[in-house]
């Protein structure tokens, strides 16, 4: 899990999100144990999300994690 969170903790430093932070779950749920770590990311608008998917930090964090990880769970949300 280990490499899982600093593979995405890159993620932190791509400039085209507004708020994002990687977190390591606390598996305080006893009915949900499949998530280990979780990325939460706010963008100002869709432009912002496609700028970030497209910067090279993405990439490489793709590139790290996606051989390691068995599930992936992704929600977006407008307001």
């Amino acid at each position: 899990m280990d490499r899982v969170f600093d593979g995405l903790s890159i993620l932190e430093a791509n400039p085209h999100a507004d708020v994002i932070s990687v977190r390591k779950n606390t598996h305080n749920d006893a009915l949900s144990d499949e998530v280990d770590v979780v990325v939460y990311a706010e963008f100002k608008d869709k432009r912002a999300l496609q700028a970030y998917k497209a910067h090279p930090l993405y990439q490489k964090s793709i590139d790290i994690v996606r051989p390691l990880r068995d599930l992936r769970v992704a929600a977006d949300i407008t307001f």
